[in-house]
């Protein structure tokens, strides 16, 4: 099923009786989801993905802008009627029923010509506690089971009716961090398996990059960038982008650019061309650093941290922006700790620049 969300807005009125402007969730949201794929929807807290989740299966209404499922406009439909499977963040389930219980309970509701008889319903039930593996606890209820088995409870009650499209709005979150790595394979396993159109919103980047065919980067209700994760990680649109990809964060810092030399504070890092002089943000991932004596970049080293095949060298700058600065470099090369200083020679592809202005992009080449 192509999901195709077409210059999607919510607002919601205000609650501050001083100021009457509505709050805009969600802000002329344009995206087209391709049939099959899983996409990643993602964003820190409060930037609107939940909402527009909520749009897509019928829970909010859009204030303006329309929704269409392969080509037809089901902006006006009623949820039950969109063939729209949805997992909480909290699962959901019925306390006093059994997991086979809650898992047939969205058939039990269908009526007409979709009503199943008892034999076809447990079948149902019986396949998609397959495809989750939990057909074993069957009798069990959600109090006598793991937070892990009830999500995948809740995964089996979305897939039971065989939905067109599959909604997952942060579905990890209450799991500690074995069993979120565990179940986003297995999430990822399902989707494969069953291919249907899914879409997983979630705060958490590692999470949607690695489970994700395409990952959609939110903020302030705004769509910032879509694309493959690795694309979006090696060539973000913006400064927030670049922030909110990868762990650890980008390394930023205050720059300038000066007659075609890259200037971090007093220390000319690169010699680069395609830029007119001006003061920009500049951002090293952690594995765009080079340990080498002569390196143009001056650090003051802090602590180095051995972390089995790599080792991450923690250091200040003047010019860094935040606290301290983290350099993955391989476990194999031995760093001076007897030496305040470190210098790094950088790598130009894990080296971004950024208007100091508007936090554009700015691309530059090197010579």
């Amino acid at each position: 099923m192509e999901v195709f969300l077409q210059d999607l807005t919510k607002k919601f009125p205000s609650r501050n009786r001083r100021v009457r402007e509505d709050k805009i969730a969600v802000n002329h949201f344009t995206l087209k989801i391709p049939n099959g794929k899983l996409i990643g929807l993602l964003g820190p807290s409060g930037c609107g993905k939940s909402t527009a989740l909520n749009m897509i299966c019928g829970l909010e209404k859009p204030t303006e802008g329309r929704i269409f499922f392969n080509g037809e406009d089901i902006t006006d439909l009623p949820p039950e009627h969109r063939g729209v499977g949805m997992v909480f963040q909290n699962y959901a389930l019925y306390p006093h029923l059994t997991v086979e219980e809650n898992i047939r309970f969205p058939l039990e509701n269908l009526k007409g010509k979709d009503r199943l008889s008892k034999q076809e319903m447990h079948e149902r039930v019986m396949a998609a506690a397959k495809l989750v593996q939990i057909e074993e606890l069957m009798e069990r209820k959600p109090s006598q089971m793991s937070g892990g088995q009830q999500q995948r409870v809740a995964i089996a009650r979305a897939l039971v009716k065989t939905p067109n499209v599959l909604l997952l709005d942060e579905p990890l979150s209450n799991l500690d961090a074995r069993l979120r790595l565990q179940t986003r394979e297995e999430i990822r396993r399902i989707q494969r398996e069953t291919q249907v159109t899914t879409i997983f919103v979630t705060h958490d980047q590692e999470e949607a990059m690695s489970i994700s065919d395409m990952i959609v980067v939110m903020k302030d209700g705004v769509l910032h960038q879509t694309g493959r994760p690795q694309e979006v990680y090696d060539d973000p649109v913006n400064l927030f982008v670049a922030q909110f990809l990868g762990t650890p964060p980008i390394n930023t810092f205050s720059g300038s650019v000066r007659n075609g030399h890259l200037w971090i504070g007093e220390d000319d890092v690169m010699i680069i061309s395609g830029v007119p002089d001006q003061e920009v943000h500049v951002g090293i991932r952690p594995e765009g650093f080079i340990l080498q004596e002569d390196g143009p970049l001056c650090c003051d080293l802090i602590r180095v941290e051995v972390m089995g095949r790599d080792t991450s060298v923690v250091s200040n700058h003047p010019a860094a922006v935040s606290l301290t600065i983290r350099s993955i470099i391989s476990s194999e090369t031995q760093v001076d700790t007897t030496n305040p200083k470190v210098r790094f020679a950088l790598k130009p592809a894990k080296t971004l620049l950024f208007s100091k202005e508007t936090e554009e992009r700015i691309r530059f080449e090197v010579k």
